[in-house]
């Protein structure tokens, strides 16, 4: 009986250590096994995770959260705008990305029939039924919006961006900058020479774009603008291009415009501008570049400035949308939207323009 025992006891102890070799051998097994997928399948993850890690880096710089990818209700067809010079960086530098992004919504920039293109004749031609959406750098004026409810339209301005408005003055001018109420009084003819604001005793020579045409304004309103009379002494120009000629040749000219278009040009000097003679702030990132320095370097917009608030003098960027339930609408909306993700929010200021979005 106890050889009976025994003999139990030693086969339940053999299959014991058989059953525990059997589990020990499978573990060290799936060990092999695991560590062989590991060594075999690591160097390819390593590889993508670098390498989605720097696109990933470059894509949260480039566009955050909302790309032009994945907003929705985008229409598919072929749309008509125009509108304002100062957003001509945005149609080169932001609105082809969209289009690459989604090439199911075509646009094709329309120029005026007659006058030059601006926010006024982009919004014109709006009106007219010419354009699909206007591009703006400045808000309705109470007159549009009268001329809209009278053809039974009513028009909504939606705002995607900020732009700086500086000042160029030829490079051999010494001065260190001006005020808002200088500059004003420069263009109302109160100021016509430049040692009233600390400069030189040479003639000011105020250039312009006419009201009509022009897409910045240095007073809050078109109508503060119209409540006093201009300077006689204005020469007006018909472009950003003719008045950075023109104020390159004459030593007292000073000029107006989007920061965009004349902080990077080369044979021009944009000035700081303040509030008070205390706080004169300078449209370029400092240090300054120099003509000489021209164009292997170029001053470039102090965004940063502008999104503090700390520069004096913007304006806003708009579009223009007809509110008819219709394509129009459609399409104005779905083009505000693009500008309005992180990506487009970011391509604004890749381009020299300030976001709206934190």
């Amino acid at each position: 009986m106890d050889n009976t025992n025994q003999k139990k006891a030693l086969i339940q102890t053999d299959v014991a250590v058989f059953v525990r070799g059997l589990l020990i051998g499978k573990a060290l097994t799936l060990v092999v096994i695991g560590g062989l997928l590991w060594w075999l399948l690591k160097p390819s993850d390593i590889s993508r995770q670098s390498s989605d890690s720097i696109s990933n880096a470059s894509f949260k710089d480039t566009v955050g959260g909302s790309t032009f990818e994945s907003l929705t209700d985008v229409p598919i067809d072929s749309f008509n705008y125009g509108g304002s010079t100062a957003w001509a960086p945005i149609r080169q530098l932001v609105d082809s990305q969209i289009l690459s992004a989604r090439p199911e919504l075509q646009l094709r920039y329309l120029n005026p029939v007659n006058g030059n293109p601006s926010s006024s004749s982009g919004i014109r031609m709006l009106l007219d039924g010419q354009l699909d959406f206007a591009q703006s750098s400045r808000p309705l004026t109470n007159e549009e919006k009268t001329i809209a409810k009278k053809r039974g339209l009513t028009l909504k301005q939606h705002k995607v961006g900020i732009d700086a408005i500086a000042v160029i003055v030829n490079p051999s001018l010494n001065i260190p900058g001006l005020t808002i109420k200088q500059l004003q009084q420069i263009y109302l003819g109160e100021i016509n020479n430049w040692k009233q604001v600390g400069g030189p005793n040479l003639a000011i020579t105020p250039l312009s774009q006419r009201l009509e045409n022009a897409d910045t304004a240095i007073f809050s309103t078109k109508s503060d603008f119209e409540k006093q009379a201009l300077n006689s002494q204005i020469k007006y120009v018909y472009s950003t291009t003719e008045a950075v000629r023109q104020v390159s040749k004459i030593p007292g000219a000073i000029y107006y415009d989007s920061a965009r278009a004349v902080v990077s040009q080369c044979s021009v000097k944009p000035l700081p501008l303040g509030r008070t003679s205390n706080e004169l702030i300078p449209p370029y990132r400092e240090p300054f570049v120099s003509p000489e320095q021209c164009p292997r370097q170029r001053n470039r917009v102090n965004t940063e400035n502008i999104k503090n608030g700390s520069y004096p003098i913007t304006t806003d960027l708009f579009v223009i949308i007809k509110q008819n339930k219709e394509r129009e609408q459609k399409v104005g909306e779905a083009y505000t939207n693009l500008l309005l993700t992180d990506q487009g929010q970011n391509a604004l200021e890749q381009a020299g323009f300030t976001g709206v979005r934190k």
